[in-house]
């Protein structure tokens, strides 16, 4: 999402920045939008071409207008020149889009600043009219109708291509807010609005995004709607929108289209990782024809060398299938590919310490001395053993609670050795200590 992310936090800034203008008075701007509707619902006027442009325009005033002079970029010193005496009821600290901002309360608006001091999210909370841009849209594609003669074209085009940019721009700032249902919502409208005729273009990106946003809260027959939209418009993402149908499918329980959604967007872009990962569950959790899993496994390995999490990951599926041997080895490639990946150390520290409560129950059940003897040895050395990838792990977490997990595998394993000596008893004291607290 950091992608996605980042492309919009762009797109916003130069489409408010260029369409900033000297907005209208909140006052001003409510009584042209009843002048403006009052010639489009007189029959004498509301069949010129003229009357539904300036009632269109009316509308994106009142839009507008609650902003007042502010817009996505500008300093907080900006600002205070520029307000004309209008000042914040209120100042608070907040976190916004995982981002500590500070948070200027007025009578129909917040304002967001961010670190640097430069305007992030404009959130209007009293709009001088409910669903402005959504009337304005119609206004132009009435007007559009009205224009026989296509001359307004390149002014209606232009008139909605600044309303698809208003859109994004709210579903950007929805976004940063956490509120991905409306956001949705937005970037579907930004869409129309683009797509309205005389402009009549399509806007994959906000199609896709339409769908992203709606699959981040689980949506997922609307996310399956733009997504299939964003396929046959040829918008891939790289093979994400491939993943993300896939899936759409396993949550709605079709694991024959996810399958398929899979296997055709990974024979179409075999570096997805996204791709190669739901591959990848999709082979363990049905069980089947698990060589072409580790064959997947080979050429995402193959194309991403460095990329720890993939034999990571391939560590997991092994310990699952009961190759013991083969997983240790997979986890320790992890080590040796990124020796600051935390999760192949914890990896390897699990999947020894799971190992020797096999062996140690193995002897439990075991009637013959001898053998119960051999098994414990090898009980208590794959034990000791999963110490120093557990302490490696520890070090490099930063999770406070995946370290708390930790400490209480070491715990465990430090206790058993206790006796050998201080090095064992400190280590248990130690990690006893922080399982406690």
């Amino acid at each position: 999402m950091k992608k996605f992310f980042a492309t919009l936090a762009i797109a916003a800034s130069i489409v408010a920045v260029n369409a900033q203008a000297q907005n209208k008075g909140v006052a001003a701007a409510k009584a042209a939008v009843e002048k403006a509707q009052a010639a489009v619902e007189n029959a004498k006027q509301n069949t010129k071409t003229a009357t539904w442009l300036k009632y269109g325009q009316a509308l994106v005033d009142a839009y507008n207008a609650p902003a007042g002079n502010a817009w996505v970029g500008m300093s907080a010193q900006e600002l205070q020149v520029l307000a004309g005496g209008e000042k914040p009821t209120s100042e608070t600290q907040v976190e916004l889009g995982n981002q500590p901002m500070l948070k200027q309360t007025y009578a129909n608006k917040n304002l967001y600043f961010n670190q640097a001091g430069q305007l992030a999210v404009i959130e209007v909370t009293q709009p001088v009219i409910e669903n402005a841009l959504d009337k304005a849209v119609e206004a132009y594609a009435k007007a559009a109708e009205l224009d026989t003669k296509g001359q307004k074209t390149k002014d209606i085009s232009a008139a909605l291509e600044n309303i698809a940019s208003k859109y994004t721009d709210d579903a950007y700032n929805a976004y940063t807010m956490g509120k991905y249902a409306d956001a949705s919502v937005l970037f579907e409208k930004a869409a129309k609005a683009l797509g309205t005729a005389p402009l009549s273009q399509v806007d994959t990106n906000a199609i896709y995004n339409a769908g992203y946003t709606a699959w981040a809260v689980q949506d997922w027959n609307r996310a399956k709607s733009f997504f299939d939209q964003s396929l046959k418009l040829g918008y891939f993402s790289k093979g994400e929108t491939y993943a993300k149908l896939a899936d759409i499918a396993d949550h709605l329980g079709d694991s024959a289209t996810a399958k398929k959604y899979l296997e055709e967007g990974t024979a179409k872009f075999p570096e997805s990782e996204s791709l190669m990962i739901g591959l990848i569950n999709y082979y363990l959790n049905s069980g089947e024809n698990t060589e072409a899993l580790f064959d997947l496994f080979k050429k995402a390995q193959a194309a991403e060398p460095t990329n720890a999490s993939l034999f990571y990951v391939e560590g997991n599926a092994r310990k699952k299938l009961g190759q013991t041997q083969e997983a240790l080895a997979a986890y320790d490639k992890a080590c040796q590919v990124n020796p600051n990946y935390e999760w192949g150390y914890i990896g390897k520290g699990i999947h020894l310490y799971d190992m020797a409560v096999d062996l140690q129950e193995k002897a439990n059940n075991e009637m013959n001395d001898a053998k119960y003897m051999a098994l414990m040895g090898e009980f208590e050395k794959t034990l000791k053993a999963c110490i120093e990838p557990f302490e490696k792990g520890f070090e490099l977490v930063k999770d406070p609670e995946i370290q708390k997990n930790i400490a209480e595998y070491l715990k465990n394993a430090c206790f058993r050795f206790r006796s050998e000596g201080g090095e064992y008893q400190a280590k248990y004291e130690k990690y006893n200590a922080i399982v406690s607290n």
